[in-house]
């Protein structure tokens, strides 16, 4: 006798695979990198020429995303470049146009043509003005929010991060007249309120590094990548990804 099974009611779409999406910050001169922030033009271009030899163009975050979201993001990275570095338009560009990639440039509004202030060590790296950030973004670069000022958020009172959160979006709006869709938490720390404020502050997702059980659409983990990630470092990177990271609601 076969016996039917009531499922129950549906809890909406099933988690998908959280997708691979590359972390990097200053292209150009990396022999004083104390953070290991920084990897050469030269190579970048070898890591996305490898990326693309193997069947994969990297991509911003909303491209990414959108693709996801109607189930055709396979052969799809995400690539993007926190803190908005000077050197983006000159070292990071050319190399992304050569791949036909594109990218998401989180920039800090708070600091427009000021500098890297909140790495104690290494040497000061100069930060995009408000007219290369539009540069970046008319030449097609997704520009999303990494705060205001460059401050942990999980240690904001309640008015810094109403700051860092949504004055940065408005500013940023107003600066490139488009809406700001992402955002990336300084530092990757994340914790629920910051998450809360993100999504209260109406951005469509955010990144951060680990966030381990808050990965969601506004905490998604990325994988840094440095100088020394040639061939195998950045192939078992990309392999070992799934393995480690919690499946995404909404992601297919």
């Amino acid at each position: 006798m076969s016996v039917s099974v009531d499922p129950g009611p549906r809890l909406g779409p099933r988690p998908g695979p959280v997708p691979w999406v590359a972390m990097y910050h200053s292209v150009g001169d990396c022999s004083d990198d104390p953070y290991r922030i920084t990897v050469t033009p030269e190579r970048l271009d070898d890591q996305l020429g490898r990326l693309r030899r193997r069947g994969l163009r990297g991509v911003s975050m909303g491209e990414l995303l959108a693709a996801h979201g109607r189930g055709e993001g396979r052969g799809l990275v995400g690539l993007t470049f926190d803190d908005g570095y000077a050197d983006f338009l000159d070292h990071a560009l050319p190399v992304l146009r050569r791949h036909d990639c594109t990218a998401t440039l989180f920039v800090l509004p708070g600091r427009l043509g000021g500098d890297n202030a909140w790495d104690p060590l290494g040497p000061r790296k100069p930060l995009l003005t408000a007219d290369g950030i539009r540069q970046a973004a008319a030449a097609g670069v997704e520009i999303g929010s990494h705060g205001l000022t460059h401050v942990d958020l999980t240690k904001a009172d309640d008015a810094t991060l109403h700051a860092e959160t949504d004055a940065s979006r408005a500013l940023l709006a107003e600066l490139t007249g488009a809406p700001v869709q992402g955002f990336c938490y300084p530092y990757g720390t994340v914790d629920a309120r910051a998450v809360e404020a993100v999504r209260a502050a109406g951005y469509a997702y955010a990144c951060a590094i680990d966030p381990g059980p808050l990965t969601s659409l506004h905490a998604l983990p990325r994988v840094h990548i440095g100088q020394n990630d040639t061939a195998v470092r950045l192939y078992l990177k990309h392999r070992l990804h799934r393995l480690r990271r919690r499946p995404v609601a909404g992601l297919r």
